[in-house]
């Protein structure tokens, strides 16, 4: 039986550009959405595992065939998808109890890495489809949580403040002597003036009564502006 080794220089740059296209794709989700890891990042990902796949399968053709030599292309394969989580774990911050970023963009990096595997061993219908849930899943599955799961996120606090009286650091010191942990916090600075928005989100188990004694704490606080509360 006689087995083709060898790939063509057209095939691979087809691979390799396919590759950058796919991951590009990704990348440019997560760019958009300002994510640790963008639109290079991703691309870097797919093409890197795409060469490294071609590489495993068909850069040892001078030695294959031979008596007592026998190959497994699936090895590298292996070491690539361990390997990235080194490079996914990097993207996650941790900022503070129960408050983690990144979690997301290191799940569409071992995914792209998974698609330039497959683009590297030629398997692009796979490779395409991949991609196309990757990115329904990305650009469209977060605005349907923010519209059908909200009541899962809990309570909102909303917090207008002049950050040239106060400093975020004190609003977070009425919330830890509240026992007050976010689940989730967004700050909208203002470029026109010194009023900034702090958003606030706890777990839906938070007792109203200490989000109520914050907001008390809150009123009475030189530099808060306006506070919007929204207990679900």
């Amino acid at each position: 039986m006689v087995h083709n080794y060898s790939l063509s220089n057209e095939e691979i740059v087809i691979r390799l550009l396919v590759a950058a296209t796919l991951g590009g794709l990704i990348g440019w989700d997560r760019e958009r959405k300002d994510g640790v890891a963008g639109l290079r990042t991703h691309m870097l990902v797919c093409v890197g595992a795409s060469l490294m796949m071609i590489v495993s399968a068909f850069g040892f053709k001078d030695i294959l065939g031979q008596p007592s030599v026998v190959l497994d292309p699936s090895r590298i394969a292996a070491q690539v998808i361990s390997g990235i989580g080194f490079l996914g774990a990097g993207t996650i911050l941790f900022l503070r109890p129960q408050i983690i970023r990144g979690l997301t963009t290191a799940a569409g990096l071992w995914s792209v890495a998974g698609i330039g595997l497959a683009v590297g061993g030629g398997l692009y219908v796979a490779a395409i489809i991949a991609t196309a849930l990757i990115f329904v899943i990305l650009a469209l599955i977060k605005p349907f949580e923010k519209r059908f799961l909200k009541s899962i996120k809990g309570r909102t606090l909303v917090v207008l403040y002049n950050s040239k009286i106060i400093k975020l650091a004190q609003i977070e010191g009425i919330m830890v002597k509240n026992e007050l942990v976010a689940s989730e916090i967004l700050i909208h600075c203002s470029n026109e003036n010194a009023t900034d928005e702090l958003t606030l989100t706890f777990d839906h188990k938070t007792p109203i009564s200490k989000i109520l004694q914050a907001i008390d704490e809150l009123k009475i606080t030189t530099g808060i502006n306006e506070i919007t509360s929204k207990m679900r």
